[in-house]
């Protein structure tokens, strides 16, 4: 077999067709994943250096992949169902610790479904346990939905250019007491968001502050909630809901009717309570397990 750096371009394809498979697989023939997820994973991977594709002959049998969160090394790995227990797995766990320790990293982190025994088996016979669990949501409208209103001052609206400072500012303090959560410099996050449908974006104004946020993007499946957040001082108002059916109304508008988003089982704020109350249920999960490195 041969290894190699992961080539995005030449490899996405193979990739996403991998990790499908393996959804499918464990879920009845349900998967969630596609090209905008994969590139997602891999923001903040060095592919160049810290990634590896697996070849036997002409095909992708194995990839994995490694990053650096502060001081967590982070790593994720798929294996075609045609190549499983020929050891790959271990070989992509080696490697996801090698680079975590090559960067430092006081912890080592990974996630696997939570249907996939034989992962799980291999994590904790190498010390790693089960730190967070995290879900897949979704609602299929059935009618276009009817957003409500808002209380003055209290006002809905859409993302202008200009309020990109302001709505990276309401992020940050919407999810700094959230588990793990790592906010990028606004430079960093711009850069990332500059070029994204920012018609799909909305946020309630109190006056001249934003109180709550929400990021949305179309994908292959439907539309998808990126990121809702609502600032301490707003919670409990209702904000979220709004800015919800707002989103499904213009995804509803341009003929998605299938809406998703991911979810921490632990939210602080309770957001998987919102989610079950709008409508939407749980599809699948994803287990994050870890270790201390020595």
């Amino acid at each position: 077999m041969n290894v190699r750096p992961i080539d995005p371009a030449a490899d996405i394809g193979a990739i996403v067709s991998i990790a499908r498979a393996d959804e499918e697989a464990f879920r009845g023939g349900l998967s969630h994943i596609e090209e905008a997820v994969v590139r997602m994973w891999w923001t903040r991977t060095d592919l160049e250096h810290d990634s590896w594709i697996v070849e036997h002959g002409d095909r992708v049998v194995a990839a994995g992949w490694a990053g650096l969160e502060g001081e967590v090394g982070e790593f994720a790995g798929v294996v075609a169902q045609e190549a499983k227990g020929r050891g790959l797995g271990v070989m992509l766990v080696e490697r996801g610790e090698a680079s975590a320790v090559a960067k430092g990293a006081s912890v080592v982190r990974t996630w696997v479904l939570p249907e996939d025994a034989a992962a799980a088996a291999l994590l904790c016979d190498r010390g790693y346990r089960e730190v967070r669990r995290f879900y897949d949501m979704a609602i299929e409208l059935e009618e276009e939905p009817v957003v409500p209103g808002l209380p003055p001052p209290l006002e809905l609206d859409s993302f202008r250019e200009e309020d990109a400072p302001a709505f990276h500012a309401a992020m940050i303090e919407s999810f700094r007491d959230h588990w793990d959560w790592h906010g990028a410099p606004f430079d960093e996050w711009w850069r990332l968001r500059h070029d994204n449908d920012h018609s799909l974006w909305f946020l309630v104004r109190d006056r001249d502050e934003i109180a709550a946020i929400v990021r949305n993007e179309t994908r292959r499946s439907g539309g998808y909630v990126g990121l809702l957040g609502v600032r301490r001082p707003w919670r409990g108002r209702g904000l979220g809901k709004v800015l919800l059916y707002r989103a499904f109304a213009e995804f509803w508008r341009r003929g998605l009717t299938r809406v998703s988003l991911d979810v921490d089982a632990e939210s602080p704020t309770g957001a998987t309570k919102l989610y079950e109350r709008v409508g939407m249920t749980v599809e699948g999960a994803m287990v994050v397990y870890e270790r201390p490195l020595e």
